[in-house]
């Protein structure tokens, strides 16, 4: 039998030394690789970005999908009016609605409600806070939503014995999300007999 060709060289023969060195190469690459792929940090970061971005497109919730705390008695409950934004800072989007009993004659006192849409993607809006509640008798003129601000214009009376037909107090209030709640802050009330 003839020998393979190169049988006699050295590094064609395994030994100790080879196998230890080999390992060594191998462990110095995987410690390399370990090196250059992104930290977990950064990785939860762009993952938590990915959540945001994803929370900002969801829709505004839909006051036609509330029950509202109103008792309208006979009469249907409208929705005047309505804005949306991100009031909280969380990245997802809550919608302000101004309601009222319907009526034919007159301005029945209006709510003020905050609305956000649960986790569960069909489940209905709910209720996060009561702005202006019914009972206090006022009625909304004009709603806005400015970044993480709420504002409203509301009409109201000084005492009982202002007819029904002339409020007149007329004011603006607003409120900041602060703390974990809506804080409230108001501009001086005018009423109708101030400057006169």
């Amino acid at each position: 039998m003839q020998p393979l060709a190169g049988q006699d060289l050295l590094h064609t023969q395994p030994h100790p030394m080879h196998w230890l060195a080999t390992a060594t190469a191998l462990s110095a690459v995987i410690a390399v690789s370990s090196l250059l792929q992104p930290s977990a940090t950064t990785a939860t970061a762009k993952a938590a970005g990915t959540t945001r971005a994803t929370a900002v497109t969801a829709p505004a919730p839909d006051p036609a999908r509330v029950t509202f705390p109103v008792n309208c008695g006979p009469n249907r409950l409208d929705v005047v009016q309505k804005a949306s934004g991100d009031l909280d800072g969380t990245g997802g989007t809550q919608t302000v609605a101004v309601v009222r009993c319907h009526s034919e004659v007159g301005t029945p006192p209006s709510g003020v409600y905050v609305l956000a849409q649960p986790s569960a993607p069909k489940a209905a809006p709910r209720i996060v806070a009561t702005l202006v509640a019914p009972a206090q008798r006022l009625s909304v003129q004009d709603l806005a939503v400015q970044g993480p601000v709420v504002s409203v214009t509301v009409q109201g009376y000084s005492s009982p014995d202002v007819p029904r037909y002339m409020p007149d107090v007329h004011k603006t209030v607003k409120w900041q999300w602060q703390g974990g709640k809506f804080v409230q802050s108001e501009l001086p009330a005018t009423t109708a007999t101030e400057g006169a």
